[in-house]
């Protein structure tokens, strides 16, 4: 055990320290906080000046009032003018985003903002019908009153369509950084094993350590760097959608989901490191790896692209099933979990099955390792290498 936890201290020590490494967590860590606030920063309140000439321009401007006062994004400020000549020198001037001419007319130095023009045509709309009814001798006072419906409660059996909403976007997220954290710290375990491999310095380290000490220092060392960036990315992204008011309340049970994340993410690791270590220990140079490699990183591949039907249909017959089948379920079931409830015992037996997977990955790989790590130069044969690991 304390040759183990020398391999892994001497993993964290090495390539904790590099720059690569502490750059890479904290330009990380930034592109997470800013992304976690973009929603709150390209959807928040937009400021305009609108000016307003003509007879109607005071009916225009309580109705501009009262849809600001219904909860838009839009800020409106506005300016009133005496005629339309002074308005168009006020949009010429930039005084003005637009000037509406008596109900009637927009002026503006060019296209009207999407938002703004939604707001401005709706208000012309209610103004133009008020005078219309008032036209026909009805009272548009009670026609508003009778066109005044309560809408229907939305309800949805996954929670509120917010809560919906929110729990898809975390979905989504999980499925993303789960395969690039587990992509990357794997690849580590892979170019990390070719380099003792082609240096000989793993003879060097055999004769002071066993071979599955070796290669359980080394997973567990980079191990703990893959896990620090996964707890660094849940922790920013979290804060500063809170702080940020991107997400003003996380759905319940968020915390809990992030632990479980958590879990799923040393399963994954677990399994995959091992067949990345075992696949590298073939070859002594790290052209070959990408190779070689090939197979195990398709499967990862087809988990992760199984991960995000799972955010779209989180209850369909293959995501239920690949939930559960290792290795999938590293990946699916904590997606399928953010979107849906998932009963308890679906969960434990997707775990039991991924901790029995992982253990026999473990076994194999280590046993693969340990006899084509110290054969150098032509490529070791998958025949040869599950021949001796039998």
């Amino acid at each position: 055990m304390n040759a183990m936890a020398l391999v892994a201290r001497r993993e964290i020590s090495v390539r904790g320290r590099t720059k690569g490494y502490r750059y890479g967590l904290l330009v990380t860590a930034v592109l997470v906080a800013v992304l976690a606030a973009l929603p709150k920063l390209l959807g928040g309140a937009s400021d305009y000046t609108v000016g307003l000439a003509g007879p109607q321009a005071d009916r225009l401007q309580a109705v501009l009032a009262a849809q600001a006062a219904h909860g838009t994004d839009l800020s409106i400020k506005v300016k009133r003018y005496a005629d339309e000549a002074a308005a168009r020198k006020a949009v010429a001037g930039g005084d003005v985003e637009a000037a509406v001419v008596d109900n009637a007319t927009v002026i503006s130095k060019t296209v009207v903002d999407q938002g703004l023009s939604v707001v401005l045509d709706t208000v012309h709309r209610m103004v133009a019908t008020e005078e219309n009814l008032t036209s026909a001798g009805l009272d548009p006072a009670k026609v508003g009153q009778a066109q005044q419906v309560r809408p229907m409660t939305e309800v949805t059996l996954n929670g509120s369509g917010e809560d919906a909403t929110v729990r898809s976007g975390i979905a989504m997220i999980i499925v993303i950084i789960l395969f690039m954290l587990l992509i990357q710290v794997c690849t580590w375990v892979a170019m990390g094993v070719v380099e003792e491999k082609s240096s000989r310095i793993v003879e060097i380290l055999l004769t002071v350590v066993r071979p599955w000490q070796l290669l359980a220092g080394k997973t567990i060392g980079i191990g703990v760097l893959g896990l620090s960036q996964l707890v660094v990315i849940a922790g920013v992204g979290l804060a500063a959608a809170q702080i940020t008011g991107a997400v003003p309340r996380l759905p319940d049970g968020t915390y809990g989901l992030v632990a479980g994340v958590v879990v799923w993410f040393l399963l994954g690791y677990a399994f995959y490191a091992a067949m990345f270590a075992a696949i590298a220990s073939l070859v002594s140079r790290q052209e070959e790896l990408s190779g070689v490699l090939t197979p195990a990183t398709m499967l990862m591949m087809a988990a992760y692209l199984v991960g995000f039907v799972a955010v779209q249909s989180p209850d369909g017959t293959l995501t239920h099933v690949l939930s559960i089948v290792p290795p999938f379920s590293a990946m699916v079931m904590p997606v399928r979990s953010a979107v849906i409830e998932v009963p308890l015992w679906e969960t434990a037996l997707a775990m039991g099955l991924m901790v029995v997977a992982a253990t026999a990955v473990l076994l194999i790989g280590g046993r693969i390792y340990q006899r084509a790590v110290l054969r150098t130069g032509a490529r070791v044969r998958w025949r040869e290498a599950l021949a001796s690991a039998s």
